[in-house]
């Protein structure tokens, strides 16, 4: 009489060893010839562009409203040729700086504050979770109020668009140090808790640090380009809004493109400064 399953563990035991003669697999296979994703970027770019050049030039109407990009680049020249854009933009800049540089004074160190100390969270959870739904924009008209018409006034809505996703970070940032970090500092002999911020959370905070303060500056420009077309008469917003009121379209595209270069430029001086952070980090653990 057959033992069940006998002939299953025979052809197993033939798969394995015919497994274990076989040749073993190259330590990479073989790829597709990779495709430079800048290349690609560009040409994407480049169709984009013709696109919207074509339809700007054969659609009725278009040029009026969405006016085609060689016309302006030609805005472009001419805003820069006269300086207005350089001083438009540096209004903006300045602003944005200055907004971000007083929200940041004030959000580090109360992040700090209340994820060190939990019962200082408890204490400040209701105020910011009760401001932080408040969107910027509704402030303009108490900053008015409060700064009249002047760069007060931006700078104001700036810190009160930046302030709270820098806060919210640095909170994450002092929370999120994982407990084993912490023990291992004390056995290695850290015991006062100033020493255990300032040589183990800080640094293991720094990363969400910088992530909210790239997410502020982002905002930051959102709430000045809204603060100037209202109380400005200065900056990219109110460039952008004076072009408005003269049915302008090729210098408020001009302006919003100005926009999108210096939040770029920004952007890429905060991934540079994060990267900068992390190698030294990895070089001094």
């Amino acid at each position: 009489m057959a033992v069940p399953g006998r002939q299953g563990l025979t052809a197993a035991g033939a798969a394995g060893a015919a497994a274990a003669t076989a040749p073993p697999l190259p330590a990479r296979l073989p790829s597709r010839r990779r495709v430079n994703p800048w290349v690609v970027r560009a040409v994407a770019f480049a169709c984009l562009l013709a696109a919207w050049q074509l339809a700007s030039t054969y659609v009725p109407g278009a040029a009026l409203l969405l006016p085609a990009p060689l016309r302006i680049v030609s805005v472009y020249v001419d805003l820069l040729r006269s300086g207005e854009l350089f001083v438009h933009s540096a209004a903006s800049l300045g602003r944005v700086l200055a907004g971000t540089a007083i929200a940041a004074a004030v959000a580090l160190p109360l992040g700090v504050l209340i994820g060190w100390f939990p019962t200082f969270g408890y204490a400040a959870d209701v105020v910011v979770e009760m401001l932080r739904p408040i969107p910027p924009i509704a402030w303009i008209p108490l900053s008015i109020l409060w700064f009249g018409i002047g760069s007060g006034a931006a700078v104001f809505i700036i810190v009160v668009g930046a302030f709270f996703p820098l806060l919210l970070n640095t909170v994450l940032g002092v929370k999120g140090v994982p407990r084993g970090l912490l023990e291992a500092a004390r056995v290695l002999g850290v015991r006062r808790r100033d020493q255990l911020f300032w040589k183990v959370v800080l640094p293991a905070a720094l990363p969400a640090v910088i992530t909210g303060l790239r997410i502020s500056l982002g905002i930051a420009w959102m709430c000045v380009v809204a603060s100037e077309m209202v109380s400005i008469t200065s900056g990219l917003g109110y460039l952008i809004m004076d072009a408005r009121m003269f049915y302008r379209t090729d210098v408020v595209l001009a302006g919003m493109f100005t926009i999108g270069l210096l939040g770029l430029a920004i952007n890429a001086l905060m991934r540079a400064f994060e990267r900068r952070v992390q190698r030294y980090r990895g070089a001094a653990a």
